[in-house]
């Protein structure tokens, strides 16, 4: 969502009377049936607002068969050029693609079409669909090359485009979606927007080419009126740019502490007692809000506060959502109960993931969190890491059940058969070593809640694609069925990764969903923070993440920034897991700010885990870049594209936490860290701009959960604890103390008296001594500090009692 102040008020009603579409529905189907798939438009959206109970319905028919024709050798349209998968997935379409540039406006101009621009990325299920329904399609592609100039655009490479027309497409229609449809001016003013359309018209939506017939009469017949419209349309949204603050909405003294209550009512009005997670399906991680919880508990100490983040997570962990059998997590989840999902798997949930894991582990000391943290880890790194250190955007959701198949669908890698497993069981006997497959397999499923005719509700899967399947789902605990097996906690550990780790060995062997080899800057930024904040958890593992996180560290200063500019590019393009060839856009696509601050944030998490300066230095550089070309001057907050882009004909401010918190909300966090590290107001004056610009939202810290956390930062005050003593293992024994606790408002300094040129605060350098020769650690709240400790069992006694909860 985008900061919209109200605009005209007649933009819907003009916007319903520029087209007259009506669909052949049969007034026998029922309202409820027509309701849950008119939501079918919704399917590939990134935020939980849309039933997902039908989402394979337009999968069969006329799609199957015609994905299933042989076919001659195709003509390449322009995007044969292209670097974007999602790109290069359309440039064998018979429709003349374009990719969004001068050339395809020019076409439009000089011929005086409209333009159809669609959008989407290569793991979206819906966008798959559309393609094989109507975009390849022969006599569509003829409706659109004669009637339209057309436009393909990949949402991850070009946000600032995604973003602009997703934003009128949720003002005209009150909810979005990708595939994203919408029809353009020459001048780029949008028209008419929708998601997907069908190739025949049915369950209250026209068919795709009814739609194009009537948007081209309608610009044969009445052109001035339509570009009425459209010049209203462009003129507000220019206009709403331009939005200063709501001076009465001012934060004050006290504003956090009200918000924070007001945003833990919301969210125990929303939660789920019996599932965890908030609000009914589908149902995302919504990782932003977590975080935000973990932050209210430490505030108000509400054990109930912290019960509805760690039973979410919990229930995460246990759900379908979670591949248990490998490691990593799904987009959503198409029921109430985490079950049946979307199998898609999205580099940014995996980073933030790791974050809040990592967080639930410092709070409780409970290692099953560490456990779900570190197989993402394997995950990324067996299955979405470039060879020279950068992570791809992603893997698809649909796949072939079988390499003789010729129709994708979604979940075939994922999902398993009752006697598929139990078939591999018996196969792989060898590997259980005092235990019989057919008791392994018993175990097993009992655990994962398998069942002989399959476990996915019928419901949630209409078109059949997972009947007889199942998706492992862990109903009661590891304690439950160590219990009903009479088993020992070890034994059974040893059990389950001998068990899927036979399974892993099988499915690798089955078709793979379609990799997207993409490497986005921001995503990455996500993955620095969680390999940073798993770090900082000192499992045994440690090492292996920080090795991780500086591998992915130089890739990005590497190969994602450009030295001489000083700018960040959006993104690069790997070829497959294991080759190292990478690809670069010939016309760079320059960074927005979501780039600049994950990526910062980033590198504040690694100069935590860290303490490398230069590190801290680099982040600081980043913040005064994005700082000259995104910050607002006259009214505040950051612009999500830069003044004077190219063909953007609005610049928008986000204001909603969604599947990744908004670059806005992550800004105001390092501002103030940043502030406090090199002790420089200006960055907290600029904090409270931002945070007084989006000051009107309500309920605040539902939209924006992690911006009320930088909040509370920015009101409270921050906890600075300052290690001083040289570099030593006594110095690194505090300091690893100190980053075992989830302690969102704390900054660590190291002040090293025979280096004190490499001070970041110099004021922190010349205040704090070492006592009696020792390492010292100072704990500080707004510069009042409380006694000194050289003890640090003490610091870790203070620091148990103050940030850590014991749960029963």
């Amino acid at each position: 969502m985008f900061r919209v102040r109200p605009l005209l008020p007649r933009i819907r009603s003009s916007l319903q009377t520029t087209l007259k579409l009506q669909a052949d529905t049969s007034q026998s189907e029922s309202e409820s049936f027509r309701r849950n798939l008119r939501l079918l438009h919704n399917s590939c959206r990134s935020r939980p607002v849309s039933n997902q109970k039908f989402r394979t319905m337009a999968t069969g028919g006329e799609a199957s068969k015609e994905v299933s024709k042989e076919e001659p050798a195709k003509q390449g349209n322009r995007l044969v050029a292209s670097k974007s998968p999602y790109l290069l997935q359309h440039a064998y379409n018979p429709v003349d693609w374009y990719p969004w540039g001068e050339e395809a406006f020019e076409k439009a101009r000089s011929e005086n079409k409209i333009i159809f621009l669609s959008v989407g990325y290569s793991t979206c299920h819906w966008c798959h669909v559309m393609e094989h329904e109507s975009f390849e399609n022969p006599e569509t592609a003829a409706i659109m090359n004669e009637n339209f100039v057309n436009i393909k655009v990949d949402r991850e490479e070009r946000p600032d485009i995604d973003k602009i027309y997703m934003q009128f497409l949720l003002m005209s229609k009150g909810s979005g979606g990708w595939p994203m449809s919408v029809w353009l001016t020459p001048t780029l003013a949008p028209l008419v927007a929708g998601t997907y359309f069908p190739p025949k018209s049915r369950y209250g939506m026209p068919s795709f080419n009814t739609v194009l017939k009537s948007i081209a009469r309608k610009w044969e017949t009445d052109k001035e009126s339509l570009l009425a419209t459209g010049s209203s349309l462009l003129s507000a949204l220019q206009k709403n740019q331009d939005a200063s603050a709501v001076p009465e909405a001012a934060f004050g003294a006290g504003s956090a502490i009200e918000k924070l209550s007001e945003a833990i009512n919301v969210h125990r009005q929303r939660f789920d007692q019996t599932h965890g997670g908030f609000g009914s399906e589908p149902k995302f991680p919504e990782v932003p809000r977590l975080n935000f919880l973990f932050h209210g508990y430490l505030v108000t100490k509400d054990p109930d506060v912290l019960d509805m983040v760690i039973e979410t997570l919990t229930q995460i962990g246990k759900g379908g959502i979670h591949d248990h059998i490998f490691g990593g997590f799904a987009r959503y989840a198409t029921t109430q109960d985490w079950h049946n999902v979307h199998f898609e798997k999205m580099l940014y949930d995996q980073g933030q993931l790791m974050m809040a894991f990592a967080n639930a582990y410092k709070v409780t000391r409970d290692e099953i969190y560490l456990r779900y943290a570190d197989k993402i880890h394997k995950y990324l790194i067996k299955d979405l890491r470039h060879p020279l250190g950068g992570f791809y955007a992603g893997e698809d959701a649909d796949s072939l059940p079988t390499h003789e198949d010729k129709v994708k669908v979604e979940g075939a890698f994922y999902a398993w058969t009752w006697d598929e497993i139990q078939a591999a069981f018996k196969d792989q006997a060898q590997r259980f070593d005092d235990i019989t497959p057919e008791r392994a397999f018993e175990i097993y499923a009992y655990h994962y809640g398998l069942k002989p005719p399959g476990n996915v509700p019928a419901y949630s899967d209409p078109h059949g694609h997972l009947t007889g399947k199942n998706i492992l789902i862990v109903r009661g605990s590891e304690e439950d069925t160590c219990a009903n097996f009479k088993l020992e906690e070890d034994r059974f550990k040893k059990l389950l990764a001998t068990t899927n780790d036979i399974l892993h060995v099988i499915r690798d062997k089955r078709p793979r969903p379609h990799l997207d080899t993409k490497i986005i800057c921001a995503w990455n930024g996500l993955v620095l923070s969680g390999l940073c904040k798993l770090g900082n958890c000192y499992s045994a593992n440690r090492e292996q993440y920080m090795q991780t996180a500086k591998e992915l560290l130089d890739f990005l200063r590497k190969e994602m920034y450009d030295p001489e500019q000083k700018l960040l590019i959006r993104s690069c393009y790997g070829v497959a897991v294991g080759d190292e060839t990478l690809e670069k856009n010939a016309s760079q696509i320059d960074g927005f700010l979501d780039d600049y601050a994950f990526l910062i944030k980033g590198l504040l998490d690694y100069y935590k885990a860290t303490l490398d300066v230069d590190v801290l230095h680099w982040a600081k550089a980043l913040q005064d870049t994005q700082d000259k070309l995104f910050w607002d001057e006259r009214n505040g907050a950051y612009f999500f594209s830069q003044q004077d882009a190219p063909n953007v004909i609005v610049r928008l401010k986000e204001d909603h936490d969604g599947a990744e918190p908004c670059g806005n909300s992550v800004s105001a966090h390092n501002l103030v860290l940043l502030a406090h590290y090199y002790d420089e107001n200006a960055y907290l004056q600029k904090a409270g701009k931002l945070l007084n610009f989006f000051a009107d939202v309500s309920p605040f810290g539902h939209a924006l959960p992690e911006m009320l956390s930088a909040l509370l930062m920015h009101e409270n005050g921050l906890d600075l604890v300052a290690v001083v003593g040289p570099d030593s293992p006594d110095t690194q024994r505090f300091v690893e103390i100190c980053r075992k606790f989830f302690i969102p408002s704390m900054i660590i300094v190291h002040v090293d008296p025979s280096n004190p040129e490499e001070a970041s605060n110099q004021r922190l350098q010349t205040k704090f001594k070492m006592v009696g020769g020792k390492t010292t650690v100072y704990i500080c709240h707004e510069r009042a500090c409380r006694m000194p400790v050289t003890d640090p069992q003490q610091l870790e006694d203070n620091l148990m009692a103050y940030f850590f909860s014991k749960r029963d």
